[in-house]
């Protein structure tokens, strides 16, 4: 095999893997070339993708060590995907009753879609993730595509149990849109005890269904690693939650007047695009 058919080869293995570590005896053998090659080889890669912002190649030395790609945006590229996130949500015809925002076209296409999961796995790239956790049922595309950037399973959870899913652990929350007590439920099965677990939704009013999402993750003697929503609402009410990330800021919506106000959240804000 050529050198540049090898580099494509092996820049498709590394990108379809995310976040796991490959020995370099494994590429040794599998292109039947030295080591010292496969290293000259892994250099080229990573200069590329720093250079075109693209993810990033992490050597680990020692006996058991090897190299990883952890997908990983740049400045320019995370800019021009909320400013085009931000000019698709910005239409009045997306107003739904409640002050709600339709967003089902979005979590649709599944080139946008992609896009937004490498930006929230770009925010936790170098945080310990064991597990991705939404709530159904818009929030499960978003969680599929974060997951797959982080390399890690997602689980879902629901507002009513299923019987497919086996026994159940279930709390009670505050719903901030309607101020009634609601419950979910997640499978006993989903999650193993100390996981760290980032939890993601598509829209978020006053943060009652991420809280109980919280409540949740603790009644699994696991932690959470962080929250990241599509979009957020600024309205009159507080939110209970504090710490968290957020892609698109909906400032405001008037269901009367049929307005609706957005810009980019406060992602960029706790994201360290400086790590080229």
């Amino acid at each position: 095999m050529k050198r540049s058919e090898r580099l494509v080869d092996m820049t498709s293995y590394l990108m379809a893997r995310p976040h796991t570590l490959i020995a370099l005896p494994f590429f040794a053998e599998r292109y039947d070339v030295a080591k010292s090659s496969i290293s000259e080889d892994l250099a080229i890669v990573k200069h590329t993708l720093a250079k075109h912002k693209n993810g990033i190649l992490e050597t680990v030395a020692g006996a058991s060590g090897g190299v990883r790609y952890i997908p990983f945006v740049g400045r320019k590229i995370a800019n021009n995907v909320l400013v085009n996130l931000s000019k698709k949500i910005d239409d009045s015809h997306r107003i739904l009753p409640g002050g709600f925002v339709y967003l089902s076209d979005i979590l649709g296409n599944p080139q946008t879609l992609r896009q937004i999961g490498e930006l929230i796995a770009t925010s936790f790239a170098f945080e310990e993730i064991d597990a991705v956790m939404t709530v159904e049922t818009k929030g499960i595309p978003l969680a599929a595509a974060v997951s797959e950037f982080l390399n890690v399973p997602f689980v879902i959870v629901r507002r009513k149990a299923k019987i497919t899913e086996g026994s159940t652990i279930s709390v009670n929350y505050v719903a901030s849109s309607s101020k009634r007590i609601e419950k979910m439920e997640l499978a006993k099965r989903s999650l193993q005890p100390n996981s760290r677990v980032l939890i993601v939704d598509d829209f978020m009013k006053g943060g009652g269904t991420l809280t109980g999402m919280t409540e949740l993750v603790k009644e699994f003697d696991c932690e959470v690693a962080g929250m990241a929503v599509l979009c957020e609402t600024r309205s009159t009410e507080q939110k209970v939650i504090k710490d968290y990330l957020s892609l698109i800021d909906i400032e405001e919506v008037n269901v009367e007047q049929k307005m609706i106000k957005v810009h980019p959240g406060n992602f960029l804000m706790k994201t360290d695009w400086e790590v080229f």
